[in-house]
Parts: C-alpha cells; sequence; structure tokens
C-alpha cells in the first residue's frame, strides 16, 4: 500500500514538475516577443503625371476592301496633319484590322452576300504634354465633320520618376513606422531601439481623392494628378 502511495506521489511530482517546464517556456516566449515591436508606417506625395498616351482607331465601312483601303489612306493623312498641327510627334500608326459583313434575310439570318468590308485603323500618339494628350481626348472626334469615324479610347497618364519616388517614400514609411513605436512606447518609459526586421508593402498609386487599397497594389492611369502611397510594416527592439 506504502509502494503503492509512493509511487503516485512520485507521478505527481513528475507532471506537476513537466507543467511547470511548459510554463516557464511559454514565459519566456512572451519576454522574447515583448523585446520587439511592429509598427507599420506611411507615407504619400502628390505628383503630376509627365507622360500622356491617346489610343484611338479610325473606322471605316465600304462596299469593297479596296474602298475600305483607299478611303482609310486618305482619311489617315488628314489626322496625321491634324496631329501635327497640334505638335505632336510621337504617331504610331498600328497593323489595320479588317472583316466582312453579310446581309440578314427577312428572318433576321445572315447570308453569303456581303453588305460592307469594315476597316480599323489603330493609331497611338504620346507626349510630355499631358494637358494636350486630355484636349486632344475630346477634341479629335470633331473629325467627324470632315467624314471621319473615330473611336477615341481613354487616355493614360504616367509619371516617369516613380521608381526614384518609390524609394523616397519607403524612407520616409520607415521613418513614420519609428516615430508611432516611440509614441508607443513613451508611457512605459522604453525606448526603440535597432530595426530587427522590415517588410515593404504594395504601392498604391491611386487619383488624389481616392481612397481605395488593395492587396495587390493599385496603379491608376487614368487621372493626370496622383497619389502614390508606400507602406511599411518594421520591427525595432526595445530598449
Amino acid at each position: 500500500m506504502l509502494e503503492r502511495i509512493e509511487k503516485l506521489q512520485i507521478v505527481s511530482l513528475g507532471i506537476l514538475v513537466g507543467l511547470a517546464l511548459i510554463v516557464s517556456t511559454k514565459m519566456v516566449s512572451s519576454t522574447i516577443q515583448k523585446n520587439e515591436i511592429s509598427v507599420t508606417g506611411s507615407a504619400y506625395e502628390i505628383v503630376k503625371s509627365d507622360k500622356g498616351t491617346l489610343n484611338f482607331d479610325i473606322e471605316i465601312k465600304k462596299p469593297t476592301m479596296l474602298e475600305s483601303y483607299q478611303t482609310a489612306q486618305e482619311q489617315l493623312k488628314v489626322v496625321k496633319q491634324y496631329l501635327k498641327d497640334k505638335k505632336i510627334d510621337k504617331i504610331e500608326v498600328k497593323t489595320p484590322n479588317s472583316y466582312v459583313s453579310y446581309k440578314n434575310d427577312y428572318r433576321g439570318y445572315a447570308t453569303n452576300e456581303v453588305d460592307h468590308y469594315n476597316y480599323t485603323q489603330p493609331i497611338s500618339i504620346a507626349a510630355d504634354d499631358v494637358e494636350l494628350i486630355k484636349e486632344i481626348s475630346t477634341d479629335i472626334t470633331g473629325l467627324i465633320n470632315k467624314g471621319i469615324m473615330i473611336n477615341v479610347y481613354t487616355p493614360s497618364y504616367d509619371y516617369s520618376k516613380l521608381p526614384d519616388l518609390k524609394v523616397s517614400l519607403l524612407e520616409k514609411a520607415s521613418t513614420d513606422a519609428r516615430n508611432r513605436a516611440v509614441s508607443m512606447l513613451k508611457p512605459s518609459h522604453n525606448r526603440v531601439g535597432k530595426i530587427s526586421a522590415v517588410r515593404m508593402g504594395v504601392y498604391q498609386i491611386t487619383p488624389v481623392d481616392s481612397t481605395n487599397v488593395s492587396d495587390m497594389g493599385i496603379n491608376d492611369t487614368s487621372t493626370i494628378d496622383k497619389k502614390v502611397t508606400a507602406v511599411a510594416n518594421v520591427t525595432f527592439r526595445i530598449k
């Protein structure tokens, strides 16, 4: 009987020791975590695009393919002259597209009889003057008065110094993270130490008044003025 009691006591003592070790390990882990602080900082800058691109098509419908092609060449000369008058030098005439449209019968079904030939001539222009690109995007449709059908797409505006700006903003975001860490530790009379880890977030390039964010990042090209935002998650040691 006494042997049984002694064995039970030994087992119980072993369990208590094991639990004590587990608790001790957790306390050490918690202490290590408390010796560091992770803070997210951000920085942004408003920039104005310095490059603009505009794509548009000349659309032609004629009874024959030859007429479509000849008309396209004539209208292309008019469009090029219009662009040169606007001081646009970067003009790219892309590969044209064409297809046949067939007549429908009285029931609305397509027949083998050709109705007309469709000819589309894509054109792309670019300029450093983004305001000029914006002006042309709305003004060029006026060529319809000369019998030229123009299909205009949304202009694209870009900022060429973005790579340098991203580096600068990342530095500012890291500084912002440090300032936040200092404020958070001030009540506890602790100080911010060296950086132990830095994780850069995605950049958000949005219209100035936009509050949209995306895990994949945003790259707005539809507006001339943009807000470029950088985020950095920084882990500091605590002194």
